[in-house]
């Protein structure tokens, strides 16, 4: 992440290694990316943090870290593409530009091992601020002794004066989508604890699995992707924060109710689809409109269409199926729209119309996807506003256990650069957590929204109106 700060004198490099799968060398492999892998090339890396309260030694961190270094060599042998470099294909023409992920003995990760000295940034009670939270993730430099780019790094930075851990991971997207990705760090942590029974099922390695619904789909993907500024749809601040907010069971039920009894007031037929994402969703999204449309940001054309944008997992849907345990990205866009006055409306109304867009969406996504456009769409609505999801609470975040407890806290700090909002299941209880990335006169406003939401959906499931 480039924000510059001054606390980077608060982090100190002690180490750095490249880790390479354990055991025998394996042989070169070329793993060519599919047009699912393509949508993701120019994307901005995934930058998760996990933050470990830790009560050990510091004898027994080193060993800790060392732990790490051996596990991570494990699970590098199982999913060794990591381990390579994203680059164009060799022999390929101009005209038909390929790339492959290509890996060859000798190849591996950046592991940094740090020091820091600051404020407590696992914190869920206070936002962060993000130039200290990007200290604590690596960058994904350009491939170690090629050419290409390096497709995972790792930093493990000890947090004085705890002594506690957090683990940076970033991933570059065009690897793998969020289910890869994570399965990768649920072997790891695994191989890490000894609980070798506990690994997920083998990654298969096979992109051949994914077929082109439609002849040319690739070189179209190649001819109109965004570019990396696209990608960013939102500018950070110099200021830019982070902060935590949840959702409990009964409070997303809650939504559920508000949005049925809405849908019964206005005599539809089919209610929407109200899942327990959607309902998180259609939450943050209508808080989010709401406190753009109070402070200003968003008043203009109150009547014009604002988008959100949710993964889709499409490995049940492809044609033919694609295999659960399947590495690499096999996700797409749910897109959803809806009147920015519509959404920014208090009351159920609000969460009707954001509940509702959302559902529709998806459901769109899964019966039609259309390839065919989708890098138009992804420009067209980044253009005219947008607010998107990273991470799932499929994912199981917070089960990511090295043999030292689960995570205290877990951030997806690249959400800064993109606008979207991350999306995780809460530690140990029913509920969603929601990371949102904000300058701080907004992330004000938000919160604000936010809490008045939360109290009237306590006092009320009526369509009576509240005010930030």
């Amino acid at each position: 992440m480039a924000l510059d700060s001054p606390s980077s004198s608060h982090l100190r490099v002690l180490d750095t290694a490249v880790i390479t799968p354990s055991g025998l060398p394996l042989p070169p492999s070329s793993v060519p990316l599919t047009f699912l892998d393509l949508q993701w090339i120019h994307s901005p890396p995934v930058e998760r943090i996990f933050f470990y309260r830790l009560t050990s030694t510091r004898d027994a961190t080193d060993h800790l870290i060392s732990d790490l270094k051996r596990s991570l060599s494990t699970a590098l042998r199982i999913f060794f593409p990591l381990a390579g470099h994203l680059r164009v294909t060799p022999g390929c023409t101009a005209a038909a530009t390929r790339h492959d992920i290509f890996y060859q003995p000798g190849d591996g990760v950046a592991f940094t091992l740090a020091e820091y000295d600051g404020a407590d940034l696992a914190s869920d009670h206070q936002p962060r601020q993000v130039a200290e939270l990007a200290l604590l993730v690596p960058r994904l430099h350009p491939a170690v002794g090629n050419d290409g780019a390096a497709l995972l790094a790792v930093q493990a930075t000890v947090l004085q004066p705890r002594g506690d851990l957090a683990l940076g991971v970033t991933v570059h997207h065009a690897a793998c989508d969020g289910a890869g990705s994570t399965s990768f760090l649920h072997t790891w942590a695994a191989a890490c604890a000894g609980a070798e029974e506990s690994f997920p099922p083998p990654p298969i390695i096979d992109r051949t699995l994914v077929v082109e619904p439609v002849q040319g789909l690739y070189d179209h993907y190649t001819r109109s992707l965004p570019s990396t500024d696209e990608m960013e749809f939102v500018k950070m601040s110099p200021d830019q924060i982070l902060a935590t907010f949840t959702l409990s069971g009964e409070q997303l039920q809650r939504v559920k109710d508000a949005v049925a009894d809405e849908a019964a007031r206005r005599g539809a037929q089919t209610p929407p689809r109200c899942s327990t994402l959607v309902a998180a969703l259609g939450f943050v999204w209508s808080c989010y409109l709401r406190a753009k449309a109070e402070s200003g940001d968003g008043a203009g054309e109150p009547e014009s269409p604002t988008y959100f944008i949710v993964p889709v997992d499409h490995r049940p849907w492809m044609k033919p199926p694609v295999p659960s345990t399947y590495f690499g990205n096999c996700i797409g866009p749910a897109i959803g729209a809806a009147p920015k006055r519509d959404l920014a409306s208090a009351g159920a109304g609000g969460l009707f119309t954001a509940c509702t867009a959302i559902a529709e969406g998806i459901g769109r996504a899964v019966a039609s996807p259309e390839w065919e456009t989708m890098v138009e769409r992804i420009k067209q609505v980044g253009a005219r506003g947008v607010l998107s999801v990273a991470g799932s609470p499929r994912l199981r975040v917070y089960g990511i256990d090295f043999g030292f407890g689960p995570p205290a806290k877990v951030e997806i700090v690249s959400v800064a650069r993109t606008g979207a909002m991350a999306v995780a299941e809460i530690r140990g209880r029913a509920g969603m957590e929601v990371g949102m990335s904000l300058p701080p006169a907004g992330m004000a406003a938000f919160r604000s929204c936010f809490d008045d939401t939360v109290e009237w959906l306590a006092s009320s499931h009526s369509t009576s109106s509240y005010s930030c």
